[in-house]
């Protein structure tokens, strides 16, 4: 199942409320990514540009893309970002095939060469 790193920038709304009454984010946040199939790995928060990193598993992007707009719909973040993770074996196929795309691809107004 894919692994992804979600970054999440808290409203001003949120952070009133959490000073006023903190619940359990983490166990909201797992039963989050198990309602779209998926888990939560770890959760960190952070006090300054970003307010919480997470690490979860999910299908899809597909479910990932829902999590986004659940979560930016409801005005508790100023935004959501999803990064999909890889491991140590999809890195080192992504980079064969770029190796292999490398011979194809032209950066745009470069003439090229024969």
């Amino acid at each position: 199942m894919p692994k992804y790193l979600a970054v999440g920038s808290y409203s001003a709304g949120t952070w009133a409320r959490m000073m006023r009454s903190m619940d359990d984010r983490q166990e909201n946040a797992r039963r989050f990514a198990e309602s779209l199939g998926g888990s939560l790995d770890c959760i960190y928060w952070e006090i300054g540009t970003h307010s919480v990193y997470a690490i979860v598993d999910e299908p899809d992007a597909v479910c990932v893309a829902a999590a986004a707009a659940t979560m930016t719909q409801t005005g508790a973040f100023k935004s959501v970002d999803f990064h999909e993770l890889l491991t140590q074996d999809q890195l080192s196929d992504a980079l064969a095939v770029a190796r292999d795309v490398s011979q194809v691809y032209r950066v745009p107004g470069h003439t090229t060469r024969s």
